[in-house]
């Protein structure tokens, strides 16, 4: 809950004899910390000059089709590498973005934002893993972190009972370790305690309102509207 990932290859976890081992260690928790999610994700060789060209292109790719100003943000990868710039070819970046996963995390005050997966190194098991979303006074603590496509939808529910149902389209993509966005406002006092993913599919078989995604629309326009992108920084 207070803000860290680690991502680990399966086959450092050794097949146990039996349902009842206690296990081995997949990250380090700090005290009061405690582990809210666990997930799989797809792997794909590619050096750390190759992510950092991958993301930059992305970034610039993304900032002019929305017609922002300003200068591209380079996410700072937790990688050692030459340091030396690569230029992917059209084949390796089309490769990359093909098999790009993004990660979504949301705070129990209601901020979010989705993170390319190439910004989480790899490394071994047990240890106290990287900052996965800045945890302060203005995001609260980790309520869920889980991959998503831009097809989903995701639902938060309050511990007021307040509940919202919004694409995830409508949530900035941003660097890992940033402080993400509005993606639903909260009352006084209130937090988020539940987050559920829906996928494409499932969106498709119980329907879905216009009402819902004119109010995601909105509460993303609201967060533009209040400044809290330049709130992004480390």
């Amino acid at each position: 809950v207070k803000g860290q990932a680690i991502r680990f290859p399966v086959t450092d976890v050794r097949v146990f004899a039996g349902r009842s081992s206690t296990g081995v260690r997949g990250i380090r928790l700090a005290k009061d910390d405690q582990l809210i999610s666990m997930t799989i994700l797809h792997h794909i060789d590619a050096s750390v000059e190759e992510k950092r060209a991958y993301l930059k292109r992305a970034a610039q790719m993304r900032r002019a089709a929305s017609e922002e100003p300003g200068d591209v943000d380079v996410p700072e990868l937790d990688e050692e590498g030459s340091g030396d710039e690569v230029e992917l070819s059209v084949e390796r970046y089309a490769e990359l973005g093909a098999a790009e996963q993004f990660l979504l995390t949301l705070s129990e005050n209601g901020y979010g934002k989705r993170s390319s997966a190439y910004e989480y190194r790899v490394s071994g098991r047990g240890g106290k893993g990287i900052i996965a979303m800045i945890v302060n006074d203005r995001n609260g603590l980790l309520a869920g972190s889980f991959p998503v496509e831009d097809g989903d939808q995701i639902m938060l529910v309050t511990d007021g009972g307040q509940l919202i149902r919004c694409p995830v389209n409508g949530v900035r993509v941003a660097g890992r370790n940033t402080q993400g966005v509005t993606v639903f406002k909260t009352g006084d006092g209130e937090k988020v305690v539940s987050v559920e993913h829906i996928t494409e599919e499932e969106s498709e078989e119980t329907g879905d309102s216009e009402e819902t995604g004119d109010e995601a629309s909105n509460l993303s326009q609201e967060a533009g509207d209040d400044g809290v992108d330049g709130d992004e920084g480390e």
